[in-house]
């Protein structure tokens, strides 16, 4: 576990990530993760936030930031240019996800991605109640909430399949414990290595 960092997901990241590689970090927040991972893999990286403090501090962190919206796509990077595009717990923060996704898989040779998982136990039994769910993994109140959409790992398998994206490997987690039974229902995390269909 990456106790500096406090994220369990860093560690399932870098265990696909390649020492060396070249690394673009989507919605990188204050760079924690490419800090980590250069730390761990000395990988060459950049991240890209649109939030300025984000911005700040990512650069603060010592690590190599570009500041632009990723709803307008990654116009401008080449294709191919990394060996991964991450986006990390920040996909469910963007409209445009199909077009995004691919865009990453265009100038990355692979694509992972980590989200929360709307179909898990406790969000149910929460919308149940008659309320939206708050939890570690959805730590916001609905009215002051990042999140623009809101899916379940099977929504997310179909996006997938209906796109032609292809799914590498999944790994579901619960508060950071592995999940193999049922991941839709019993994780609140999910995490996957995506390539070009």
């Amino acid at each position: 576990m990456t106790e500096i960092f406090g994220r369990f997901d860093f560690d399932v990241i870098a265990r696909w990530i390649a020492p060396g590689e070249r690394v673009l970090d989507l919605g990188c927040g204050d760079g924690s993760l490419l800090k980590f991972l250069t730390a761990e893999k000395g990988i060459r990286g950049y991240g890209v936030d649109n939030a300025p403090e984000n911005v700040l501090a990512a650069i603060r962190n010592g690590v190599n930031v570009l500041q632009f919206d990723l709803e307008k796509g990654l116009a401008g990077v080449d294709d191919d240019a990394f060996d991964h595009v991450i986006m990390s717990l920040s996909l469910q923060t963007v409209r445009h996800t199909v077009p995004l996704v691919q865009e990453m898989l265009r100038v990355g040779h692979e694509a992972v991605v980590s989200f929360p998982n709307f179909g898990h136990r406790s969000h149910r039994e929460a919308i149940a109640k008659g309320r939206m769910p708050v939890s570690e993994a959805l730590p916001y109140q609905w009215y002051d909430s990042p999140n623009v959409r809101f899916f379940t790992i099977a929504d997310f398998e179909a996006l997938c399949t209906d796109n032609g994206i292809e799914v590498r490997e999944g790994l579901f987690f619960d508060e950071g414990r592995a999940v193999v039974d049922d991941p839709n229902l019993n994780a609140d995390v999910a995490l996957y290595r995506l390539g070009r269909g």
